[in-house]
């Protein structure tokens, strides 16, 4: 199996975690904060993964996608708690896993986001 090579790591992604600020009243709230912005590749797992949404007969389509970067002591802590934001859209990360190309090397996040 080939490794990850740094020119594969083109896309600029922010990984997002929910922080808890004082609003105007001083009263505590949820609001997503920049944890960090890594380089990364981006593998998409399919074009479009097709959802109904049983009882409502709705059909939803989401994008799945793998985006790999470099193993670190703060890449380690990213867990489906956080997202990602690349390209003006927000990813929920759905798991996050060593990549194969590489032990200790790579993490592989895996996350989706609406097509809209």
């Amino acid at each position: 199996m080939m490794s990850i090579t740094a020119q594969q790591l083109d896309r600029r992604i922010t990984i997002q975690r929910v922080t808890t600020v004082n609003n105007e009243f001083n009263e505590p709230v949820e609001t997503w904060s920049d944890l960090a912005t890594l380089w990364a590749r981006r593998k998409d797992s399919s074009d479009v993964v097709k959802t109904e949404l049983l009882g409502a007969e709705q059909i939803s389509a989401y994008l799945l996608a793998h985006f790999t970067i470099r193993s670190s002591t703060l890449s380690k802590t990213i867990t489906p708690l956080d997202r990602i934001s690349y390209d003006g859209h927000v990813w929920n990360i759905k798991g996050t896993k060593e990549a194969a190309d590489g032990r200790n090397r790579f993490i592989e996040l895996t996350a989706v986001r609406a097509n809209n």
